[in-house]
């Protein structure tokens, strides 16, 4: 992820925060409180500026740092396949990549998209087409398009609850 972070950098040429800011925090209406940052030691020059290659976790000190409201309106943007109040912000083709399983693991496919997929799902109580982002400290967003269900749960220890909470809302166990 941080070696991602920093090619991507090397494209955008400008910080990736204001890159993710202007394509997709701003358009889906987040709040100005959220931050993403690098490792103290990450910074490097381009075009003669000195600029922080952000992280792609949240340990030694960078990561992303994101309201519950902030993390449901991402995940609705996953939810609606990308498009925001009518606009395309993600690629139909980058989506489909990302909740592909890799072939090395059947629930993860990119980037960050866990899928609820495989012969052991992560949340039995979810359909297969389910998927999550999972962030450090067991920080959750639910997706599932079809049951049109966004569900962030923050620092929950586990897993497990958030099935228990599956199992409530849609009374399969």
């Amino acid at each position: 992820m941080n070696l991602l972070a920093l090619a991507a950098l090397n494209v955008w040429r400008r910080p990736l925060p204001q890159v993710l800011r202007e394509h997709i925090m701003d358009p889906i209406g987040a709040s100005p409180t959220w931050r993403w940052m690098g490792y103290d030691n990450s910074w490097v020059v381009i075009d003669g500026q000195l600029v922080q290659s952000v992280s792609g976790g949240s340990h030694w000190g960078g990561g992303m740092f994101i309201s519950a409201r902030d993390m449901a309106r991402f995940g609705l943007l996953t939810a609606r396949n990308g498009v925001w109040d009518g606009e395309r912000l993600l690629s139909e083709e980058w989506l489909a990549m990302a909740r592909t399983p890799g072939p090395a693991n059947a629930t993860y496919g990119f980037m960050n998209f866990y899928l609820n997929a495989g012969e052991r799902p992560r949340f039995s109580a979810g359909p297969p087409e389910a998927f999550f982002h999972l962030g450090a400290g067991n920080n959750v967003i639910y997706v599932d398009p079809a049951g049109d269900l966004v569900i962030v749960a923050r620092w929950v220890g586990n897993t497990g609850a958030i099935n228990r909470m599956l199992e409530v809302l849609t009374g399969v166990s």
